[in-house]
């Protein structure tokens, strides 16, 4: 890492980032870039802004900027760092980079600025990986959860949880090297609460996974229905707006339509579908298999039912579809004469809401359900919630190895059988810090981030 790399931070508004990093930066960005006071850069005081202006590659101006010189160790990266807050113009953006290039800097790798503060020990790899969640949030609550995870809610009870079990290993190594001693039965009873109580915190977050895996990619989510049960009606209230087609003809949705909806603290990924009837027509059936299929594949199904109407064969489709999934009951239709009955759908149902798509009536509560059906109707968002596959995968394997050290430890074995488990949670737990993680793993983690991150 002794070159110095530099990219586009940030572009497409009014302000456009380059940002340089290495034992170069500072010197480079002064080799293209004049203080309007008449000094150079060099002698800038670290993260205080200087006017100037920025040159080309032939020594042309093309911008009125702003520069910054930020010393190491105090730094993102943990190197010699220097950003050019410039005019967001792709031209000049890219004109400011040539220039940077002719001074020896090298076009930065897809988040090398953050794999670079991973090794220079800056962050965690917990922490690193959370940066990217930030930058890619779609809602407020994932950029909460994110944020809480880029300041250590993550990598720090991790690192706790590590130290605590490196230092009963060291205890039972030093017990071990003394084998003509007794084993002092405190050692065991010491041991076997530390393994309990870390076992249930990785078990905890291990499990939260499924929640802030919603947190952060949504939750795919179907409106099933009979046609004219109202189901373009209902996606097109979610939006606030026009988007699928609305008439009294059925069959009138084919195709799915998918749309990303904000529900409280949830990114829904509406999908609306043909309705579930026997045609003979082969592309409205085409619709239907397709419909069918996504009900299979969604986390939430809302099951969509005209209240007007007595229950038919058609609505006994939708029944069978949803029977084994998170569902919905719908009773769509609420300003007509109720004409439905409830009995059968509370036999399947757990939760029903009747509203009219079509005035708005009764979707508030509809929107209120929703996020406790997926588990993220409390409204707290600490960072505490796993959002990263490889972390929960390698917290619910510490956790394993941690349960087996517990019952090597409360079943009097030998202090080697309870030192292998221990050491077995220790490395897993290293892959979530970084200590123990392979290169392999690093640089596909980082390859994931966008140029200039």
């Amino acid at each position: 890492m002794n070159d110095t790399i530099a990219a586009v931070s940030s572009a497409g508004g009014p302000i456009g980032l380059i940002r340089v990093s290495g034992e170069r930066a500072i010197e480079a960005v002064s080799a293209v870039f004049q203080p309007k006071n008449g000094k150079k850069l060099t002698d800038a005081p670290s993260q205080k802004l200087v006017y100037g202006t920025l040159r080309d590659k032939d020594g042309k101006v093309i911008d009125c900027c702003y520069a910054v010189v930020l010393r190491a160790p105090l730094t993102y990266t943990g190197e010699d760092m220097a950003e050019l807050q410039c005019h967001g113009s792709t031209a000049v953006l890219q004109l400011g980079l040539d220039a940077l290039f002719c001074q020896g800097v090298r076009q930065a790798e897809a988040g090398e600025f953050t794999r670079r503060a991973f090794l220079n020990g800056k962050v965690g790899l917990s922490e690193a990986e959370a940066v990217h969640d930030l930058i890619t949030a779609r809602t407020a609550e994932a950029a909460q959860n994110a944020a809480a995870q880029v300041m250590g809610a993550v990598g720090s009870p991790v690192q706790e949880m590590r130290d605590d079990l490196i230092g009963m290993v060291a205890h039972f190594h030093a017990v071990v090297d003394f084998p003509d001693e007794d084993i002092d039965p405190v050692l065991f009873e010491d041991a076997a609460a530390l393994l309990h109580r870390t076992t249930s915190r990785l078990y905890a977050m291990a499990e939260s996974y499924e929640r802030g895996r919603i947190l952060r990619e949504g939750v795919p989510c179907v409106i099933l229905g009979r046609p004219n049960a109202g189901k373009s009606t209902l996606l097109n209230a979610l939006l606030g707006r026009e988007r699928a087609i609305v008439t009294d003809i059925p069959g009138t949705t084919r195709d799915l339509i998918e749309e990303n909806v904000k529900v409280g603290g949830v990114l829904l990924r509406v999908t609306d579908t043909a309705g579930l009837r026997d045609t003979t027509d082969p592309i409205e059936q085409a619709g239907i298999d397709r419909a069918m299929a996504e009900a299979s594949a969604s986390a939430l199904i809302l099951a969509m039912f005209d209240g007007s109407q007595p229950l038919g064969d058609e609505d006994m489709l939708v029944l069978a579809r949803s029977a084994g999934h998170r569902a919905i009951a719908v009773i769509n239709k609420d300003d007509l004469p109720r004409g439905i009955d409830e009995k059968l759908l509370k036999k399947h149902f757990l939760h029903i809401v009747p509203l009219s798509a079509k005035t708005g009536a009764g979707l508030d509560k509809l929107l209120e359900l929703i996020p406790k059906m997926v588990g993220l109707g409390d409204g707290s968002i600490d960072g505490a919630l796993i959002t990263n596959a490889r972390q929960a995968a390698a917290l619910a394997r510490a956790a394993e190895r941690c349960e087996a050290a517990l019952y090597a430890a409360q079943s009097g074995m030998t202090p080697d059988a309870v030192v292998m488990d221990a050491e077995g949670a220790i490395a897993a737990l290293g892959e979530i810090t970084g200590e123990t993680v392979t290169e392999a793993v690093v640089s596909r983690i980082f390859s994931d981030f966008c140029v200039g991150k």
